[in-house]
């Protein structure tokens, strides 16, 4: 495989975790696109078990955010800023705490956005439960399952 093709693989993967926190955007399904054009064109064993453990996982993923609350952005502070500070906390604690640290670096960075907008401790912890109630189990469900393809992916490509 080719650096450009390699690159256009990472590319769509990152526009998929970025889409994960965007609504409307199918971040999930472009995570997996990414990792299907990459095995059609490995064509290793590995390549096969990471796509199929790739749709399995995404499948069980949309099963349990379809039993979640159904997503409410609107009048919970759910703002683009929130959003950047999430992904951004969930990708750093990913990386710092592999695979668990996504989920206190996803909160802990809607909280350190509410922090900023809103200035007090008290303010930004009722905030951060309040989107978190709101639209954010879902996105972080969502948001987890593609962080641990892309890190599987980045792994079997590191291991080649």
């Amino acid at each position: 495989m080719g650096v450009a093709q390699f690159l256009l693989i990472a590319t769509v993967m990152l526009l998929g975790l970025f889409g994960v926190l965007v609504p409307g955007v199918p971040g999930t399904w472009l995570v997996w696109a990414a990792m299907l054009w990459w095995s059609l064109h490995e064509r290793t064993d590995l390549a096969w078990i990471l796509l199929a453990s790739t749709t399995g996982l995404l499948l069980l993923t949309q099963v349990v955010v379809w039993q979640l609350p159904p997503r409410r952005f609107r009048g919970t502070g759910i703002t683009r800023r929130t959003a950047a500070y999430a992904g951004a906390g969930a990708v750093l604690g990913f990386v710092l705490v592999p695979v668990v640290g996504a989920v206190p670096g996803f909160v802990g960075g809607i909280y350190l956005s509410e922090r900023l907008r809103l200035g007090g401790h008290g303010q930004a912890r009722a905030s951060t439960r309040a989107v978190m109630r709101a639209a954010g189990t879902s996105v972080l469900v969502e948001l987890f399952a593609c962080l641990l393809i892309v890190g599987a992916w980045v792994g079997a490509v590191v291991a080649e």
